[in-house]
Parts: C-alpha cells; structure tokens; sequence
C-alpha cells in the first residue's frame, strides 16, 4: 500500500510516506512553520520514492483536535493534493495517533489519551486496543487538567503533562505525540473499515468552539484580578 500520512496538530510536524515496504521520514517545527515546509517536505518525500501524488492509495493526515492554524494546514494540504491527485483522503483522530504511538513505543493497550490544549484546557480521550484493534472507551473531550478522571488501568499519553504537571491526575504519563508513522500503522484497518472519504470531507476536528475572548470578558477577568 503506497501512502503519504502527516499530523500538524501540534506544534511539531510530522510526514512520513509509505511505497510497499519502503518508507520516507521528516519532521520539524509546527504551527506556522507548516504552512511553509509541508508541502515541500512532501513533494521531496515522493521524489525520494519515486512517486506521484496520483499513484498513492490514500492521503492520511491528522485531523485533531489540536492547534487551529495546524488543523487548517493539514486540511487544506490533504484536500488540495486529493483533488489534484484524484485520491481519497483518510481523515484521523490525532487523540488516537497518541495511543498508537504509546503503544508502539511502550507497548500500552489502555490510554487515556491527553494533548495540550491551551488555554488551561487539554483534549482527553479514551482508548483500549481490544483483539488487535483500537476501541473508543469515551468521546473526545476538553475539559481543566484537573478534571481529567483516568479510567482505571490505563496510562496517560500526550504532551499535556509536561505543561500541567502540578494539575494533572496521579498516574504513569507517557510522553507521546501525533506521529506520521502512527497515521499509516493505522490506515489499513480504518481503510478496511470504509473510513476513506473524498477531498471535499478533509475536514478539521474541531471540539473547541470559542478561541478568544471578547473584550467585556478580558475586562471582567482584570477587574475580578483587582484588590
């Protein structure tokens, strides 16, 4: 299966693309810094593999929660290389890339998976890898560090805890991201499962619905912050 995966999600990007047993790496800086390294990344990916953006199977890409910039990249990166390349695309969420990644590199099968959210917030979501498969044990959520209720048994993997050490809950934490190489260890079963769509749905996965506040709220916070 020839496949090209990224996640900008964060603030740290990852490409890594896929010919048969072949496989081509990058990463590096995220958030605006994507806008201006991942299509040529990709584009030196493929060249390095002797590929076209037409002869891959499918577009993986993050689609979050995460970094709103982030998000809109990996979009409109995935919607416009599929439209130009006549693929479909295979939108993931980047909550369950972390489990994967977890589980590759520590082996874990039961992860509450926890990204940073900003804002004092973080996206949480639960997972246990059941017969091989990953398996939703909750919705995806934002909520306070300290609000996060670790199921029991399972690990906490993100890069949450490295922000919101002194608010988070008591458990192991695994230091975890995204990564592109977990995008395409999970693509052949959420492909076998129907999940590829056309360009048109590379859509973001947004949970949080308001990203600024309007200027009576800055004012309410200063004056409550008053003596």
């Amino acid at each position: 299966m020839d496949l090209l995966a990224f996640d900008t999600s964060t603030d740290h990007t990852a490409i890594a693309i896929q010919r048969g047993a072949a496989l081509w790496q990058w990463q590096g800086g995220g958030g605006p810094q994507a806008s201006g390294t991942l299509i040529p990344k990709i584009l030196e990916g493929l060249a390095a593999l002797g590929l076209t953006v037409s002869a891959l199977d499918a577009i993986v890409f993050g689609q979050g929660p995460g970094a709103f910039t982030g998000l809109r990249t990996a979009c409109a990166v995935a919607q416009g290389l599929a439209f130009g390349g006549g693929v479909p695309v295979l939108p993931v969420c980047s909550l369950l890339a972390v489990a994967q990644e977890a589980y590759v590199s520590h082996g874990a099968t039961d992860v509450l998976a926890v990204l940073d959210a900003r804002m004092g917030e973080v996206y949480h979501a639960h997972y246990r890898r059941v017969a091989g498969q990953w398996q939703p044990g909750s919705d995806i959520a934002l909520s306070a560090p300290a609000a996060v209720a670790v199921p029991p048994g399972a690990v906490v993997a993100g890069n949450a805890h490295a922000v919101y050490a002194d608010q988070a809950p008591a458990s192991t934490h695994l230091a975890a991201l995204p990564s592109a190489t977990a995008l395409l260890q999970l693509a052949p079963a959420l492909i076998a499962a129907g999940a590829l769509v056309p360009a048109d749905q590379a859509l973001p996965l947004y949970i949080r619905d308001k990203v600024a506040q309007t200027t009576a709220e800055r004012l309410a916070v200063r004056t409550a912050g008053q003596p």
